[in-house]
């Protein structure tokens, strides 16, 4: 089933790039509008602490909320690892 879309579109855009990169999108919640789950949930991936994330239906600023969730999902260091590994194997 498909997940229904942000209203705001900036954020509807890092969600969708957080999907290519495996997160998955949770809808509802209490407070947010729904959260982001990191693929791996890895104890030494910086203590877990960043493996979930909210996403705020209606941020004060959605670019900068945008930016935020970019920021976390790129900066998964989990992730950068395979990333840096499947780089190497390539230009062997």
């Amino acid at each position: 089933m498909a997940r229904s879309s942000h209203p705001k579109k900036e954020v509807e855009d890092a969600l969708r790039h957080a999907e290519g990169q495996g997160w998955r999108v949770e809808v509802g919640g209490s407070h947010a509008w729904g959260r982001i789950y990191c693929p791996y949930n890895d104890e030494e991936c910086r203590c877990g602490e960043f493996c979930i994330t909210s996403v705020w239906s209606t941020p004060k600023n959605p670019g900068n909320h945008a930016r935020a969730l970019r920021r976390v999902v790129d900066n998964c260091t989990t992730h950068r690892q395979q990333r840096e590994a499947d780089d190497d194997g390539t230009k062997e």
